[in-house]
């Protein structure tokens, strides 16, 4: 799936490259020409093959309208350029020459291994509900003791996240996902093993720790190793592979033991251990700890025996040159006047992708339908289920062509109008008017909201976290970003049912008011990384 996906982005790419080429051969004379791409071919997001051959068109058509035109003069030639397009773009010649020798098979299989941190993450969370019931039966645990066995699993995550920043820079991002794995693949072992509470909960602990450094490591490794144009859509497949992995651990839930359940758990770990023998490490952190020659051997993998990475590689250890008088980062100094915007910027995304309600509307959904006036909580559940996989594709599809702001500003858009609907249901209830369409309404907001955090505010926040912290803070700064989101996720989980017991419909009305605002720090506050190299992201943040 992942590996379908990394390439459709890429092969957008490579029709754009490819149009460039062809285009750059018309104008051998000029250093610079201008490429206009019309944007009013109708696409559709359903048919990534549909996309391609459209894509297609496009470059022959334009191609042969540059070749009828060459014998024109400037003027004329630049007129059905400037009628049938709004966007222009100015592309060098050597950087044209250089980019359409990039081959990106070596670093769409590296995402592809390093996801598999993404999935175990999705199993672990998506595990103790389909389980529930059975291991209370199994081991006779009263339902304080399997709280406890539901909820350490986010103490884990916790301290996985504090201590994450420091693992990945200390022993690298390859070395971070080793040690992680062999956490989960102990955490998973125990809880099969288990015969009593105590072991349970041991294991359970140990793969929150194992899922709470792949929930830094993950992103971070993708956005060093991808190139720029790709970067957005690639991490983007780290919140889609935690989808899938929790709807699949859901789904086989239902139909294996709890014990058998967890032995599923170690599949992707030990692909992820076998994968890394086979990928580098990410150049950045390797050019960091200053081991030159292994960093521009690990950026020649990534990037293709053919490729000029010289560019690349220059800005790389200027950037790196620059930091080294920068003494090892404490957590005072991200307070810095440096740093203070990145870390608003990142704790901000987090803070608000959490306040907004998703773990609570996530975790309890069933019971939010029941309460809405559904006679039975499974379809809305299972629609839910469903939803979340495709929109989290289309939001990775989008996340290199429309940029990080506008998919934020949607993506919050949304779950303010679905928050504002389910409270309105619930409003609706209470008053016991229109109480055919409560249910309807209801189950509309939810599905409206979790389609449009899907799309957006599921995956951005996590983006941008592994890209806008120069490389010498990241591990503290990705390490309290982290934490803040586990934070809030427990929060908020914990509270919902308190909040439901007081008012519903203050509930959700609560949520959207988060979005709203949500919204609007976006929009005065976070910046665009679409198509700039994580150096120049810093540059400009500095600036």
């Amino acid at each position: 799936m992942c590996i379908y996906i990394a390439k459709t982005l890429h092969r957008f790419h490579s029709f754009y490259q490819y149009f460039h080429h062809l285009s750059l051969a018309s104008f051998k004379p000029s250093i610079n020409f201008i490429l206009c791409i019309s944007i009013f071919t109708p696409l559709s997001l359903s048919s990534p093959l549909s996309l391609s051959h459209t894509f297609t068109e496009m470059a022959i058509t334009n191609t042969r309208d540059i070749e009828n035109c060459a014998s024109k003069g400037p003027q004329d030639l630049e007129e059905p350029f400037i009628e049938h397009t709004n966007k222009v773009v100015v592309i060098s010649e050597d950087e044209e020459t250089s980019e359409t020798n990039v081959s990106v098979g070596m670093v769409l299989f590296s995402t592809c291994v390093a996801v598999c941190g993404s999935f175990e993450f999705g199993s672990c969370v998506g595990y103790s509900a389909p389980a529930q019931s059975a291991i209370r039966e199994d081991l006779n645990l009263t339902l304080a003791q399997y709280s406890m066995f539901g909820s350490i699993v986010t103490i884990g995550a916790m301290i996985g996240a504090i201590t994450s920043g420091r693992i990945a820079d200390s022993i690298g991002r390859k070395g971070a996902m080793r040690m992680s794995a062999a956490f989960c693949i102990a955490g998973w072992l125990a809880v099969y093993l288990s015969m009593e509470a105590l072991l349970l909960d041991i294991g359970r602990f140990l793969t929150g720790y194992g899922i709470g450094v792949f929930s830094f490591v993950v992103p971070v490794f993708i956005a060093e190793i991808a190139p720029k144009n790709l970067r957005g859509g690639l991490t983007t497949l780290n919140q889609l592979m935690i989808v899938i992995g929790a709807s699949l651990a859901f789904l086989m839930g239902t139909m294996l033991s709890w014990r058998n359940l967890a032995i599923t758990g170690l599949v992707p770990c030990i692909a992820l251990l076998v994968g890394l023998f086979f990928i580098p490490e990410s150049p950045r952190w390797l050019a960091k700890v200053g081991l030159e020659k292994e960093f521009e051997v690990a950026l020649r993998r990534l990037r293709g025996k053919d490729a000029d990475v010289s560019a690349e590689a220059a800005e790389i250890k200027a950037y790196i040159e620059s930091l080294k008088d920068q003494s090892d980062a404490k957590i005072l100094d991200l307070f810095d006047s440096k740093y203070i915007r990145s870390v608003t910027i990142a704790v901000g995304l987090m803070v608000f992708q959490q306040i907004g309600g998703i773990n609570g509307v996530g975790f309890y959904a069933s019971e939010t339908f029941v309460a809405a006036g559904m006679s039975s909580g499974n379809t809305g559940t299972i629609a839910y289920a469903l939803i979340q996989v495709p929109i989290t594709i289309v939001g990775a599809l989008l996340m290199d062509r429309s940029g990080r702001r506008p998919l934020l500003m949607v993506s919050a858009t949304g779950t303010f109008l679905g928050s504002f609907l389910t409270g309105t249901a619930f409003l609706l209830e209470g008053q016991t008017l229109l109480l055919d369409w409560v249910p309807t309404l209801a189950v509309s907001g939810v599905l409206i909201y979790i389609a449009s955090f899907s799309i957006g505010m599921g995956a951005v926040p996590w983006v941008i976290m592994s890209e806008i912290f120069p490389i010498h803070i990241k591990g503290i700064a990705g390490s309290l970003v982290v934490l803040v989101n586990w934070l809030g996720a427990w929060a908020v989980s914990y509270t919902f049912n308190f909040l439901m017991s007081w008012s519903s419909t203050g509930t959700f009305f609560v949520f959207s008011g988060s979005c709203a605002l949500t919204v609007l720090f976006v929009a005065k506050v976070v910046p665009e990384t679409k198509g700039k190299t994580l150096e120049e992201i810093q540059s400009s943040i500095n600036s």
